[in-house]
């Protein structure tokens, strides 16, 4: 005697199948975002020329975000050299704008294995701190950086200034510089803040207009 089993296909609900592709998709479209949103970046919130005795200083309030690939980096003791780049030019309408001062300074931050303690350094200061965060604080701190002297600034003139921040890729290692060509991971570098000055009778720079960020070109 032989015993014989049929098997029955219950019919797929394709509206369920539907309704379950349209939240993969949404899934898949949100978790694509936040791993957008949590890409490196460098952000200039403002920027200011403050007067000093014979000089103008500068101060900024700059903001800075590793994704996971150079946080990595940063721990396993590649070190990160940055340039702080300031530029202040006098426009003029039918030729070329005017450059009266142009100042770069570098800041680096690395990792110490041995005693686990990230290094900021602004040429000859150094601080030590005990997590990634607060050395991110440190590292974009500006704060009385004399740009220049009041001697460059005419009388009832106006200026230009503007202010970039970018990762030195020069200074990476071999091996990463050549994982960085062509790659948007290593290109850290911020938008290109300005704003427009003029002196006034008592040598002291005003703002003319609000400060504005342009892309880099």
């Amino acid at each position: 005697m032989m015993v014989f089993f049929t098997h029955c296909f219950k019919k797929p609900n394709l509206k369920k199948f539907s309704r379950y592709a349209r939240s993969s998709i949404v899934f898949l479209l949100l978790n694509t975002a936040s791993v957008a949103f949590a890409a490196s970046s460098i952000n200039i919130n403002y920027a200011e020329l403050q007067p000093l005795d014979d000089s103008y200083a500068l101060s900024a309030d700059i903001d800075i975000d590793f994704d996971n690939a150079i946080e990595e980096a940063v721990n396993k003791g590649v070190p990160l050299h940055f340039l702080i780049e300031f530029q202040v030019v006098k426009p003029w309408k039918y030729w070329f704008d005017d450059e009266i001062v142009t100042v770069s300074r570098s800041v680096t931050l690395s990792y110490h294995a041995l005693s686990r303690q990230y290094l900021v350094n602004h040429g000859e200061h150094q601080k030590s701190f005990e997590t990634l965060d607060e050395a991110k604080d440190a590292l974009m701190q500006i704060n009385n950086w004399k740009v220049m002297d009041k001697s460059l600034i005419e009388k009832s003139e106006a200026y230009n200034a503007a202010l970039l921040v970018r990762l030195d890729q020069s200074k990476l290692p071999k091996a990463i510089q050549v994982d960085a060509i062509g790659s948007e991971k290593w290109n850290l570098t911020s938008q290109k803040y300005e704003w427009a000055l003029k002196e006034a009778n008592s040598k002291e720079l005003i703002n003319l207009k609000e400060s504005s960020v342009k892309d880099l070109k």
